[in-house]
């Protein structure tokens, strides 16, 4: 997933996680970032922000987001 990512895109990857949740399987969420878009991390939380609200209601957060070199990185696990 990339910071600018379109809202379809989105609303496709968080269903599909939502259904992998459903079924007891771990969902990590990926975040990489190309060139200057290193520079926007505000962005990269806000989306990071607006994952954790919509996946709250089928599980919860494993894995806080961390940066690990140009990705942002948060697992989530069934309730």
């Amino acid at each position: 997933m990339r910071p600018g990512i379109d809202v379809h895109d989105y609303n496709f990857k968080v269903k599909a996680a939502q259904k992998f949740i459903s079924a007891g399987d771990k969902v990590k969420f990926t975040l990489r970032f190309k060139g200057r878009e290193f520079e926007h991390h505000d962005l990269a939380h806000n989306l990071m922000g607006r994952i954790r609200e919509d996946m709250g209601s089928v599980s919860k957060v494993e894995q806080e987001p961390k940066l690990e070199g140009r990705q942002f990185t948060m697992i989530f696990v069934a309730n």
